[in-house]
């Protein structure tokens, strides 16, 4: 067990409160491997190195390829045991291009190796943008590994939280590879854009647009109850009416502006894609809406088998599963109750969620966004009442515009 694993002092629940022997688990379908533990950035709001948990310190700052090797063979045992026909491979960091491409062209090499021939795997690198020349794209391209791209905009004045470590903006550079992404459809996998309500939300939404690319997630700052998102006011846990919603009022201006814009080169935007599948009945896509069980993981640069980052928000050592790719195979992972707990949909949830009227698209939000200290997840998300704000204006226009029976909410 690593050190952030002993070290962690799980609330009651899931650790010790969640009975997982009725449970039967997915299995894992998205890999997150960790290339490189470091960041050439010093954003202000970062999960990792500013949040609760600073286990990165103890890590490598790199995989190496007894970790490579190890964590290849691992997921190729999952696929073969549990008879899986695609899996995703994620190359996280830090920053995974702090090595050059080489070091994340190795490791997507080494998985699909070892990965049986009948399963097919997709491999995308999720940058920060300030290190993709031209030349490492090409390489990227070539080897079919798409490329993600963390912005909080398409503007300078949108990036400023973006900054090296010694102050300079990382704009420049991330505004060149997203011009030479959008120039490179087939390596383009999207944008990743985290939510400031000091911006305005039609201005990132049509700047991000103009940068071309398939598809935009929007994803919620992590907070929760102890540690609230900023402009949310601290709180006990609870389903709190009526609420100030200034996230949900920045989300429906976005998805009325993307609502708009249907029609040739209309941008995905996963959230809004989610929360309109969820009102026509169709299962969850994204962790942050529906009750659909997660089926990813995380290896660290030094082999510890994790849940996701977001998770350090929350405490330290919040991720840690005790498990590590040297002495455990994926299916070891499944068995941990903070897995297991974000699998069992309703179950998980709390009492008042299991009560509410949008619960089955809403889904308790973000896993991570429910936690308050000393007593764990089985709370409602800190973004309750801006998810509600939202999902009911998505459900009004939806009911709008077509025909088919949608979830109604009043």
């Amino acid at each position: 067990m690593s050190a952030p694993a002993r070290q962690a002092a799980h609330p009651r629940w899931p650790h010790t409160a969640l009975d997982t022997t009725a449970h039967t688990p997915v299995p894992f379908r998205q890999f997150v491997l960790k290339v490189h533990g470091r960041c050439n950035l010093d954003c202000s709001y970062c999960y990792i190195y500013r949040a609760q948990d600073g286990s990165w310190r103890d890590r490598p700052a790199r995989a190496d390829e007894r970790v490579r090797r190890a964590a290849a063979r691992r997921i190729a045992e999952h696929v073969t045991t549990h008879g899986l026909r695609r899996i995703r491979i994620e190359l996280h960091g830090g920053e995974p291009l702090l090595g050059g491409p080489g070091h994340v062209l190795a490791y997507v090499d080494t998985v699909r190796a070892a990965v049986p021939a009948s399963c097919e795997v997709r491999a995308t690198v999720q940058t920060n943008g300030t290190l993709l020349t031209g030349a490492a794209l090409d390489r990227l391209a070539a080897a079919g590994v798409r490329v993600g791209l963390s912005l909080d905009g398409g503007r300078a004045v949108h990036n400023a939280r973006r900054t090296d470590h010694a102050g300079r903006p990382a704009w420049p550079a991330a505004q060149a590879a997203a011009r030479r992404l959008a120039r490179r459809p087939d390596a383009y996998a999207g944008i990743l854009c985290t939510v400031d309500l000091a911006a305005d939300p039609l201005d990132v939404y049509r700047s991000l647009v103009a940068l071309g690319p398939p598809g935009v997630d929007l994803l919620l700052p992590h907070g929760n109850w102890g540690t609230p998102p900023p402009g949310l006011a601290r709180r006990t846990p609870g389903r709190h009416r009526p609420a100030p919603t200034p996230y949900g009022d920045w989300l429906t201006a976005a998805f009325d502006a993307w609502w708009a814009s249907e029609g040739p080169g209309h941008v995905r935007v996963r959230l809004f894609h989610a929360i309109v599948a969820l009102l026509l009945g169709e299962p969850s896509t994204a962790e942050a809406v529906g009750l659909s069980p997660v089926a990813a993981v995380v290896v660290e640069t030094d082999g510890a088998i994790e849940q996701v980052d977001s998770l350090r928000s929350a405490y330290a050592g919040a991720p840690a599963t005790g498990c590590d790719v040297f002495r455990h195979g994926f299916d070891d992972a499944l068995r941990h109750p903070g897995v297991a707990a974000r699998q069992i949909g309703a179950r998980a949830l709390a009492g008042v969620c299991r009560r509410c009227p949008v619960v089955a698209v809403c889904g308790g939000g973000n896993y991570v966004h429910r936690y308050a200290p000393g007593s764990g997840f089985r709370h409602p998300s800190a973004y309750c009442a801006d998810l509600e704000r939202l999902i009911r204006h998505v459900a009004h226009a939806l009911a709008a515009q077509v025909s088919v029976p949608v979830r109604k909410y009043r």
